[in-house]
This record gives structure tokens, sequence and C-alpha cells, in this order.
């Protein structure tokens, strides 16, 4: 069995050379493929210093583009199974080996890990989608994981350690590039549902993740994360417009999100720095964006 990792990174040299080492003591992995894009931080110097690893070096094209690249190599690389990662992860020694104790069963195209943050549970994993009801959340059944204590199927995860079958990607291709950051691995878990593949969450497979915002505000908390909103918005829209079974679904859904986004820089902007009044003509560009399918880096 050929086991290629994949991490994607982009300036947290210090980060992917603690979740590298950790995929060096995970066993049987065969190949580790970093992508590297745009790295300004020393990154690439210190890729090209590693003699063990497939690097590739390219353009800022986010996480999307990222894995897109990687999962492409890999597959190039003849792997079996694709272990995808960001480079804020850290598996656990013996992760990829638990994992693939649940990989006999071949309707299974993906294996999820459980993710630990500080030591408590971090998870967005969700056992079904919402394609008609405009009111609710696209993802239903999140799953409660003080509850989860077995393998589970679900219906998404995120790219935060997935182990893909290698006939998942014979049969649905690569992940969307366009989609730069967000909603890339919902949208290649759901084509990986449709394609007839289940997705199994195994909680003894533990990875650990980074904290980047445990000491900050609110404001300061969403002042960091706003550049992302764009995508977050336009991507959701996109989703709930290529996907939804209704026209409600199409064309509301992600009405109802970006005005929540759109009252909360209204309301907040005189009292706080997290949002300015400028921001909302950009919030409501992410939407119509998403309406029109006009996707890949904001110009």
């Amino acid at each position: 069995m050929k086991v290629v990792a994949v991490v994607v990174t982009f300036n947290r040299c210090e980060l992917l050379k603690r979740s590298i080492q950790c995929l060096r003591h995970n066993k049987p992995v065969t190949s580790i493929v970093v992508v590297n894009n745009g790295s300004t931080d020393g990154t690439s110097e210190w890729l090209d210093s590693q003699e063990d690893l497939f690097v590739i070096h390219q353009e800022n094209v986010g996480g999307s583009g990222g894995f897109y690249t990687g999962i492409s190599r890999a597959y190039q690389l003849g792997a079996d199974w694709i272990w995808c990662m960001d480079d804020d992860v850290f598996p656990r020694s013996n992760c990829l080996e638990t994992l693939l104790n649940h990989a006999d069963t071949e309707e299974i195209g993906m294996l999820a890990p459980r993710r630990l943050v500080d030591e408590q549970i971090f998870c967005h994993d969700f056992q079904d989608y919402n394609l008609t009801n405009l009111f609710a959340s696209m993802y239903k059944h999140r799953l409660v994981n003080e509850r989860v204590n077995a393998p589970t199927f679900v219906a998404g995860t995120a790219f935060e350690g997935p182990l893909i079958r290698r006939s998942v990607v014979e049969k649905i291709g690569l992940p969307n590039k366009e989609l730069f950051i967000f909603c890339d691995d919902t949208d290649y878990c759901l084509r990986t549902i449709m394609a007839g593949y289940k997705i199994l969450y195994v909680p003894d497979a533990l990875m650990d993740k980074y904290n980047f915002f445990s000491n900050d505000s609110w404001a300061e908390r969403s002042k960091k994360k706003k550049w992302k909103r764009y995508y977050q918005i336009r991507n959701s829209t996109y989703l709930n417009h290529h996907y939804g079974k209704n026209w409600g679904v199409r064309y509301l859904r992600g009405f109802n999100g970006v005005i929540g986004y759109i009252f909360t820089a209204l309301f907040t902007a005189p009292f706080s720095q997290a949002w300015s009044w400028a921001d909302i003509p950009k919030l409501w560009r992410a939407y119509m964006d998403g309406l029109e399918e006009k996707l890949g880096k904001m110009k």
C-alpha cells in the first residue's frame, strides 16, 4: 500500500517543520509532497534543504489551488491513499495506522481523523447536506463530539487530515482550485458522497491543531479574519447556488448569510476597528460573485 501525504503551506515555516516531523513518525507514509504557495518567510529555503520531500513551489493560489496541485502530484506518484492537511495540524504517531484500520471497505472513499485544540475536541464534521431548506444551514447533524466515541459516517470534513482513496480521485477528479480558500473541502466531500462513496470519521485517529486566536478579543479576531470573509461568503453562496435543489436555496440562503455580516459591519463600525462601513460593498460583491459563480482569486 502506497500512502502519499500532501501538505499545503504558506508563511508558517515553524509550524510546517513540526507538521513534517509528525508525518515522518507516521507509518506507513511512503512519500511527503509539500506544496509551497509562494512563502516569503524562509519556507522555500528550508524545503529545498530537505532531501526526503517532494517539493512544489508555486504562486499563492490559496488552499484549494494547493490541494489541487498536491493531490494531482500524489496521484501521479501512484498513491493508493492520499493524506491531505494544512501546515497547522500535527498527526500523532499512530494517526495514519489507526485510519488505515478502517480502509478495507471499498465503499469508504475517505477517512477523517479527530482534531484536538489544546486537548479539546475541535470538529466541524457533519452527517448530511441540506439542499432544500433555505432557512437552515447547509450542514445537517453536526457531530456532538463528546458523544462520538466510535467510527461514525459523516458527509463532510475539513482538509485537515482526510485520507482519500485513489479511486475517488479517479472518479470525481481534483478539488476546485478556483475556490481559493473556504468550502473547497465541503465541495470535494459533497462530490465524493454524490459519487456513491462514504466518509468515515475515526475518533481514535488523533491530530493536534494549532490555536491561532487563543488570546484575541472578538474585535482582534474579526479584524485578522476579515480579508477571508469575501471567500467565505462567495464560496458558500456558490455552493448553495450550484447544488441547491430549489430556487430559495440557490438564491436566498446566501443572501441570508451576507445580510448577517452586513448588519454586523453596519452596527459595529462606529465602535470597533473590526469592521468599517467601507466593507459593506465588498460583502455584497462576494454574494453577487457567488450567485454568478465567478470564482478565482479576488482582484
